[in-house]
């Protein structure tokens, strides 16, 4: 069989596999020997002798993407929109959810041009070698740390609101972790589907309760409870450098999440149809965001709470809570289980431990999924804010991932167009300026994270790590 060659020319060497012919019913039944090819190449292989872990349909895939984006975010963001204004808020999100879907496209063709490839670390090695390999995991692992650490903080929140403090929010954040690390550890996607459906049901009706609430309220709860008041809604906001960075830092990473889109691709039973489950995914959580956060600012204006159901009033924060927390944690549990699949993969990638019921492969399975647990719950902690965290997480590690790798993965696929038509040099040109803005994000968000952080700790926002003091505003 002739060798395929890539959009850059490079040749694809075929495997002894490819010769074999498919065995009806298997999922490279019915496909051409190209895509054998591919097919061979798979982290994951299918057969009647292996755990079998391709099962996972693209409707299944949509709604796992949907509830890795529609998460925590919607709880920050209408405050992020409050410092920049109701116009640039929305151009922002729409700007940036458009984006961040054409650089998910990106990473899933070139995940289905190179199918060995399982996260964005293995994505990266074919650029910059090993330690492109090892430096990339290490951020996979920060990101999700990161904002699982948001989820374990806001839980904590959650669970203080809904039982008036009464316990330390550590001890309410040691739940959290424990709770969040028992969702991650279930061990495929194609077992956390239910769960995910679950989760996302019960997040949008917690928001829209929300919504809904301080929609039907006469001023929002934290504004003056008499008397005349301003409500702080504008159109346009002129915010300084510092509060603009990290308000935008939130909005961007709430569609930032395609690069914990590629482990699901590799469980997927046709991975071709992931553009299918991009796309339907991107629409939905953009449309949620999009109209949910602006309703929330209409009613709340500077009046708002981070996270933002503290601002619908003490009754309907507790009920808010209580029927999204189940949808929270689900959603953090599929951020951690991402982290711990590609430190498991990574681990055991070419032993048969990876596809056995071996002591090996669940000790090492579950032991990765505590070691993550814990890290995200000191991390939580240590920096207890959910939008100083998200922000931290979009700096460091979500627009390298959504910006700069995407493009030069594209660019190395497509080096050819650098010296092509006009049309392509002027493509190649605009992931060049996608890039550059990546670079700028990751730099200046970084930037006003430290200082607010910083801040933070000099005026009392954050008075002590590991602290017990109630944070959910409940007493």
């Amino acid at each position: 069989m002739a060798n395929e060659t890539g959009p850059s020319g490079e040749k694809y060497q075929p495997s002894d596999k490819t010769d074999m012919v498919p065995a009806a019913g298997s999922v490279k039944a019915g496909i051409s020997s190209h895509e054998v090819n591919l097919e061979s190449r798979e982290v994951f292989q299918t057969g009647t002798d292996v755990l079998e872990f391709r099962t996972v349909s693209w409707q299944r895939a949509a709604i796992m993407f949907c509830k890795i984006n529609f998460a925590m975010s919607i709880l920050a963001i209408p405050e992020a929109i409050s410092t920049v204004g109701a116009v640039g808020g929305s151009f922002i999100l729409i700007g940036f959810t458009c984006l961040n879907i054409y650089t998910a496209l990106i990473l899933g063709d070139f995940r289905n041009r190179h199918p060995e490839c399982h996260v964005l670390a293995d994505m990266m090695s074919l650029l910059w070698g090993k330690i492109g390999r090892e430096l990339v995991g290490v951020q996979i692992i920060v990101l999700q740390v990161l904002i699982t650490a948001g989820g374990v903080a806001t839980t904590a929140v959650g669970l203080n609101a809904l039982s008036n403090h009464s316990q330390c929010t550590a001890v309410f954040g040691l739940v959290g972790a424990i709770l969040v690390t028992a969702c991650s550890s279930v061990r495929t996607f194609s077992n956390l589907g239910w769960l995910t459906w679950v989760g996302m049901i019960t997040f949008t009706i917690g928001v829209l309760v929300f919504t809904i609430a301080v929609t039907q309220q006469d001023r929002p709860a934290a504004a003056p409870p008499t008397g005349d008041f301003d409500l702080g809604w504008g159109a346009i906001a002129y915010p300084g450098f510092i509060v603009g960075m990290i308000s935008s830092a939130n909005i961007f990473i709430c569609t930032a999440g395609s690069s914990m889109f590629l482990p699901v691709i590799s469980e997927m039973r046709r991975p071709q149809d992931y553009r299918k489950a991009c796309l339907w995914a991107g629409l939905i959580v953009g449309t949620l965001y999009l109209v949910l956060s602006l309703v929330i600012y209409r009613y709340c204006g500077r009046w708002l709470s981070v996270p933002a159901f503290g601002s619908a009033g003490p009754l309907f924060k507790k009920i808010s809570y209580g029927i999204s927390l189940p949808g929270l944690i689900v959603g953090i549990g599929i951020y951690q289980h991402v982290a711990a699949k590609y430190a498991f993969v990574r681990i055991l990638r070419d032993s048969d431990h990876l596809q056995k019921n071996t002591f090996v492969h669940w000790g090492t399975w579950l032991g990765v999924n505590f070691a993550l647990g814990t890290a995200a719950f000191i991390v939580a902690e240590a920096v207890p804010i959910l939008n100083y965290l998200l922000g931290l997480a979009g700096a460091l590690c979500a627009a390298p991932f959504s910006l700069i790798f995407p493009c030069l993965l594209w660019m190395h696929d497509f080096k050819g167009h650098r010296s092509g038509t006009l049309a392509q040099k002027a493509q190649y040109t605009a992931h060049v300026v996608i890039a550059l803005l990546g670079l700028f994000m990751t730099v200046g968000t970084a930037y006003a994270v430290a200082m607010a952080i910083k801040t933070a700790f000099e005026t009392g926002m954050i008075a002590r790590v590991f602290d017990c003091a109630d944070n959910s505003g409940s007493n």
